[in-house]
């Protein structure tokens, strides 16, 4: 497997090409954001995860996942943010723009190996470009959402969690399942965190416009649908 490793200090990036490859990957190592997001967008490569620190020179790590994201052809990509940026706020926005992992320096090897091969084994995920519901488009691999005419500019934390709804529409999501696919963190189930975050996603998608798409199912979680049976 193609690994491909955007690590400045020279210590941990030859650490971590040496151990990759001693784990039976094969591993680009590269020192700055801009020549690692050059690899990943070369097809000869056919790189199959990025191993991406935050603080690169020329390019930092935020840059780098946004311009991943943004390019169809590496928009699924993984990549694994291995970082010594432990704050919450920094996990939360590495998640937000797109990261599948997020692993604080210092760490354990056998950890980060087990890590990447829980990410490769998930496999490219296979999904329509276009989804529609009612007049809802949702381009997945531009990230852009319309109502009819109407282009809504989302986060990114909001677009995941109204591609996860759109995905599965008709399909009543608990809130941990989502907490879970959205945030890749387990909350509390009395925390608002899920339900602050679809009120703010509903005052985009469903305030202005009919028929409403997003209901909360009392008890059970919420779903996106145009014509929902018994919505709240």
């Amino acid at each position: 497997m193609p690994i491909l490793v955007i690590e400045d200090e020279p210590k941990t990036g030859d650490y971590l090409q040496r151990g990759l490859a001693e784990s039976g990957f094969a591993v680009r190592l590269v020192r700055n954001g801009r020549d690692g997001l050059a690899i990943a967008f070369d097809d000869d490569n056919a790189i199959e995860l990025i191993v991406l620190d935050v603080m690169l020179p020329r390019m930092d790590g935020w840059q780098v996942l946004e311009a991943l994201r943004a390019n169809p052809a590496t928009a699924q990509m993984p990549v694994l943010f291995l970082t010594a940026r432990d704050e919450v706020h920094d996990r939360v926005r590495g998640l937000e723009l797109g990261a599948d992992d997020y692993l604080v320096k210092p760490f354990a090897f056998a950890e980060l190996v087990a890590r990447i091969r829980t990410l490769l084994r998930r496999g490219p995920v296979r999904e329509d470009a276009l989804i529609r519901i009612a007049d809802l488009e949702i381009d997945v691999f531009r990230r852009r959402v319309r109502r009819g005419a109407v282009t809504i500019p989302l986060t990114a934390q909001e677009f995941a969690l109204l591609h996860l709804l759109a995905q599965r529409e008709g399909q009543v999501l608990s809130r941990s399942l989502i907490a879970s696919h959205v945030w890749d963190m387990n909350f509390d189930s009395d925390t608002n965190v899920i339900d602050a975050a679809v009120r703010r996603l509903r005052r985009k998608i469903d305030d202005p416009f009919e028929p409403k798409l997003i209901h909360t199912r009392r008890g059970m979680g919420y779903v996106c649908e145009a014509q929902p049976a018994a919505a709240a």
